[in-house]
């Protein structure tokens, strides 16, 4: 019989993984609604908007990383005193500050986004396509990390709900505004791949004021103040929300820069394989929505049970949830493997034969993605318990070993100097994962096994 203890803390999971995995999707939708919108362009407006993407997200996912701080922090604060208000500001305050800063400078970055992506070998129509496409889209960064700070804040709260809501509300609002700016509907200018930008930026924007107004006016949240004196500095705190948020940030930079460079071999490998890529890697990124969903529960409330200073709590929640992904990556799994074709019809017309190419090495692409379902969830989980730990600086460099000293390296030399071109990518891709998985599970056995003796 499973103890009550274990069947409580995998309710208390659940529940709040739940949530947090559909807002998860939900975000992940939009990302899909625009190349699904792009698609309607042709191929290669698919891959100029991948190349776009891929750029953008690795350093918006540098700044989540920043702002995933407050996660921990707050779950901390609520073990140790569980109706905390005042600390909790200060993280949220802080954290915002944190993530604010870091706008500018990238906003410098993007601005010359064709010149960047030219620099690394990409076509350069297609970085031209790609430039115009980021002009619209880097005005994003500032208000959706924002939103992230403040949908943190109410996940480490246990009360994820509202920013759910918030996200998949934003899906129609970004489909409306592509579906307007990129074709020119309901009186708009036809903006083509800017118009793509821009619509995320105003579907970013739609989500920060929403969540700002709930949590003005909800009652449960209004109590914390979290906009009063808000210019009020708390320096110590500020360094901590760093020191804790930039190995995360390096962490989750380093793996997904190992898929934008990725995609950049890609494009040297030609522009079917960028788009079937391009096309393959969003199917994947919405399977990995399920393990960053329950890694996300898994911080939280692994983090509790730490300031509660309940070793046995630790273990326990931090298992489970390790189990959970491993049974639902199983299932992701088999769908990848039983219908790629009907996946890949999801973005491109799959009966036209000038997609045949980009549908075939889609196909395969899945095949591989599919096999690396157990291991990327793994990696996914095992970084977020040793979040709720505060252990954040030796997965940082976990992540260094497996996806670029081992993922990137293996996956350009089976590109460029073997016959297996796109899937030799995947590959080293799947063989990087696989160090990281099997460094973080032995990192937490430890962790686990220090919290329960000490």
């Amino acid at each position: 019989m499973v103890p009550q203890t274990w069947i409580i803390e995998g309710r208390a999971l659940l529940l709040l993984a739940l949530p947090l995995v559909v807002g998860n999707l939900a975000w992940s939708l939009i990302a899909a609604t625009d190349l699904l919108l792009l698609g309607h362009l042709g191929p290669d407006a698919v891959a100029a908007g991948a190349l776009a993407i891929n750029l953008y997200n690795g350093f918006l996912v540098f700044g989540m990383g920043v702002g995933t701080a407050v996660s921990p922090m707050i779950a901390r604060e609520r073990g140790r005193k569980a109706n905390s208000v005042r600390d909790v500001r200060r993280t949220v305050r802080q954290s915002t500050w944190a993530v604010a800063t870091l706008c500018i400078p990238i906003w410098i970055v993007l601005w010359h986004s064709e010149r960047i992506l030219v620099g690394l070998g990409q076509d350069p129509d297609l970085s031209a396509g790609a430039g115009s496409l980021m002009h619209g889209l880097q005005w994003a960064l500032l208000p959706f990390l924002i939103f992230f700070v403040l949908r943190n804040f109410l996940g480490a709260l246990e009360r994820p709900a509202w920013g759910v809501a918030i996200v998949i509300a934003a899906i129609p609002v970004n489909f409306l505004a592509g579906w307007c700016l990129i074709f020119g509907h309901l009186g708009s200018q036809h903006l083509g791949l800017f118009g793509a930008g821009l619509a995320s930026s105003l579907s970013a924007l739609f989500m920060l004021v929403s969540v700002v107004l709930i949590l003005c006016f909800d009652h449960k949240f209004s109590r914390y103040h979290l906009f009063g004196r808000f210019w009020v500095a708390d320096w110590s705190r500020f360094a901590y929300v760093w020191q804790l948020g930039l190995p995360i940030a390096i962490t989750l930079a380093l793996e997904v820069t190992v898929f934008n460079a990725s995609a950049f071999l890609m494009g040297r490998l030609g522009r079917a394989e960028l788009a079937a890529h391009a096309i393959a890697i969003q199917i994947a990124a919405l399977c990995f929505m399920v393990p960053l969903g329950i890694g996300q529960a898994a911080t939280i409330r692994v983090g509790l049970r730490f300031g509660q200073k309940d070793s046995a709590g630790v273990a326990r929640a931090g298992w489970l949830a390790l189990s959970l992904g491993a049974t639902l990556a199983a299932a992701t799994a088999a769908i990848l493997i039983a219908m790629p074709r009907a996946l890949m019809a999801i973005f491109l017309d799959v009966t036209d034969p000038a997609n045949d190419h980009v549908v075939a090495l889609g196909m395969s692409f899945l095949t591989i993605a599919a096999l690396f379902q157990l291991v990327d969830c793994t990696q996914a989980i095992g970084a977020g318990v040793l979040r709720g730990l505060h252990d954040t600086r030796i997965p940082m460099i976990f992540a260094a070993i497996g996806y670029w000293g081992i993922g990137i390296l293996l996956g350009g030399y089976f590109a460029f100097w073997t016959p297996l071109r796109g899937v030799g990518v995947w590959l080293g891709l799947a063989a990087g994962l696989l160090v990281v998985a099997a460094l973080m599970v032995s990192r937490w056995t430890m962790r686990a096994r220090l919290q329960l003796v000490s």
